[in-house]
């Protein structure tokens, strides 16, 4: 990237912050973190855009977001597409000014604009879209990704992440647009009130079905934007025994206190942790940052994404909800089995809940339940047609009340349903890498050369590319899912153990984890990874 092309890029960014960013690069000649400034712009796919907060085309800026903001307006322009665009963001840093901004962009264009009132949970920003009978929803939030980072997510009329070809019709609008400065602006957008929270609170509080209310509750948002929300959804529902984490409970874009904020990182859960034994939780819940993933724990072990998907589903199938049950390729198969037994309809999908919530399209039935092995959960896919992790703890803590009365636990629920179903243990292989080509090397080895056997057994290889960049390995009983991940510089390998409870639950749990510990072992040496 040239000096020229450096200068004509400050020349038309509207913040003068980040222009005094990339000016400051300039006079301390910082060639290599130009370079990777600009390297190229940031992608819009099917996951909209998320990276650093920085100035320059690879980061997230207010030029970048504005060329973004026009990107949707034009697409929604060429589609035809009617209504407004309804604009929510989380407390990271740039996300006020990054959607007062996109609100500017939708409006200057000639299309109604409408603010959420404030930093708010994603799951707020989903609802509001057929709420309001918008054309599109644009949330700017980077999730649980670390601190550094912000994002920018888009949804269309259906209440539903976009998938192709939105994004590359999104993203050939950016690049189209000549001057992020040039573009008009409006102030005439439209900052709802409060009614939006209220009408959301209403439908997520009616979710849990009728039953005990008797529980004590730990709750943490992790410094992200669902205390709030969540705490007035606890009560509204009826759970009226909710404890705090007081040093998480505000919104804060450094997050202090947690090394990573995502509740599956070591230390994430550990205020929430003492809170529970303080207090005497039943069970304890933690929101990621933009609360729409939900984590759950239970005397001291928290639950995977798994064993939760199943235990709402088996909880909703029980109140007699019926419709397509749906999880992704490298989740559980247990969820398979119960809708077997319950004789609805169940769907496979490419991760992601953007697909989740198609896998209607599979079986012709709309969506009852669907849920992503990474703490994502439809728990009530007619009120938000994404994960949701409000109504998910509601329904979490209505099953756990309801066990309560028995003497029981979740942990309890989940033996119950292994009796019937077999052991089925997950666990996955994660590893972040700062070169993005080892990656595609691990891939290119593996499906250049797949192992004959798994765990012992002949095995079947399965490549899902061009339609995914995943690959299956599976035998008797194991299961191995390898793929990049879509949102960070990751290779992840999901693996399943299945073993049937033959005696004692506890002994079938033994024989799963030495074999998972063994499986491990086996797909990180295959993977030329650290075990």
């Amino acid at each position: 990237m040239t000096e020229v092309a450096i200068r004509a890029w400050i020349a038309d960014d509207p913040d003068p912050a980040t222009r005094a960013e990339l000016e400051a690069l300039l006079d301390a000649g910082a060639a290599a973190e130009l370079a990777d400034r600009f390297a190229g712009p940031l992608t819009f796919g099917t996951a909209g855009l998320r990276g650093v907060v920085r100035a320059g085309p690879n980061g997230m800026n207010r030029a970048v977001v504005r060329r973004a903001a026009a990107g949707v307006a034009g697409y929604l322009a060429s589609t035809g597409a009617d209504g407004p665009v309804v604009i929510g963001y989380d407390a990271r840093r740039g996300s006020t000014e990054f959607a007062q901004d996109t609100a500017a962009v939708i409006a200057g264009a000639g299309r109604q604009a409408l603010l959420l009132p404030g930093p708010l949970p994603t799951p707020v920003l989903a609802f509001a879209i057929r709420h309001l009978g918008a054309a599109a929803g644009i949330m700017v939030t980077a999730s649980h990704n670390p601190p550094q980072d912000n994002g920018y997510k888009v949804y269309l009329a259906d209440g539903a992440q976009i998938v192709p070809p939105a994004d590359t019709g999104i993203q050939a609008g950016i690049a189209a647009v000549p001057s992020a400065r040039a573009l008009p602006l409006s102030g005439t957008y439209t900052v709802l009130g409060e009614e939006i929270v209220t009408a959301y609170l209403m439908a997520v509080c009616a979710v849990p079905p009728p039953g005990p209310r008797e529980l004590t509750v730990a709750y943490t948002a992790l410094h992200g934007v669902g205390a709030d929300v969540a705490r007035r959804a606890f009560v509204g529902a009826g759970f009226a025994d909710l404890h705090v984490v007081t040093e998480q409970a505000t919104p804060d874009p450094t997050f202090p206190t947690v090394p990573f904020p995502n509740p599956e990182e070591p230390g994430a859960v550990d205020l929430l942790l003492a809170l529970a034994a303080e207090c005497g939780a039943d069970i304890a819940i933690a929101n990621d940052p933009d609360a729409d993933r939900c984590a759950v724990i239970c005397g001291d072990r928290m639950l995977s994404g798994d064993e939760v998907g199943v235990l709402l589903a088996d909880a909703l199938l029980s109140a007699g909800r019926t419709g397509t049950y749906a999880t992704t390729i490298v989740s559980s198969s247990m969820l398979r089995s119960i809708a077997a037994d319950a004789e609805v309809p169940y769907a496979e999908t490419l991760t992601g809940f953007k697909w989740i919530v198609r896998a209607p399209e599979q079986t012709g039935v709309p969506l009852a339940f669907g849920y992503e092995e990474a703490l994502g959960y439809a728990a009530a896919p007619d009120i938000v047609l994404d994960k949701d992790g409000i109504s998910a703890a509601l329904l979490v803590a209505a099953l756990a009340a309801r066990l309560r009365v028995d003497g029981k636990t979740l942990l309890d629920r989940l033996d119950e349903l292994a009796v019937v179903h077999g052991v089925h243990l997950t666990d996955q292989i994660s590893v972040r890498v700062q070169d993005l080509s080892l990656i595609a090397a691990a891939m290119s080895a593996l499906r250049a050369s797949p192992p004959a056997a798994l765990s012992g057994a002949p095995m079947m290889f399965e490549d899902l590319a061009p339609a995914a960049d995943v690959v299956r390995l599976s035998a008797a009983g194991v299961r191995v899912v390898v793929r990049p991940s879509g949102t960070e510089p990751k290779l992840k390998a999901y693996l399943e153990v299945v073993v049937p409870v033959s005696g004692s639950v506890a002994s079938a749990r033994e024989a799963a984890a030495a074999r998972m510990s063994d499986l491990r072992a086996e797909v990180s040496a295959l993977l030329g990874l650290p075990t």
